[in-house]
């Protein structure tokens, strides 16, 4: 079966308004990225601020409790990056 998501290094990359998830529910942890606030480009609102949060995948976890670490980041190409990196990390253990 095909999917039509969008993906970055191999990983599913969902969004939907604002928010986006990043990774393989399949795995232990996802990141969850919110644009925080915006700035004017040439007439067009772009992100200027994004939160970035490593979350547990665990469906018996609950509310704040499936957040693993959470961060600020000034462009959506270093939220994105670090998303990477920290599934990468959190992924790898055991």
């Amino acid at each position: 079966m095909e999917n039509n998501y969008l993906s970055y290094k191999g990983r599913p990359l969902v969004r939907c308004g604002d928010e986006m998830y990043y990774g393989n529910m399949s795995d232990k942890y996802i990141v969850f990225i919110r644009e925080i606030a915006t700035k004017k480009f040439n007439d067009i609102d772009v992100g200027a601020k994004f939160e970035i949060q490593l979350l547990f995948t665990d469906p018996d976890i609950k509310g704040r409790g499936k957040i693993v670490k959470s961060i600020e980041r000034a462009s959506f190409g270093d939220a994105l990056e670090l998303a990477e990196a920290w599934l990468n990390r959190a992924n790898a253990q055991k």
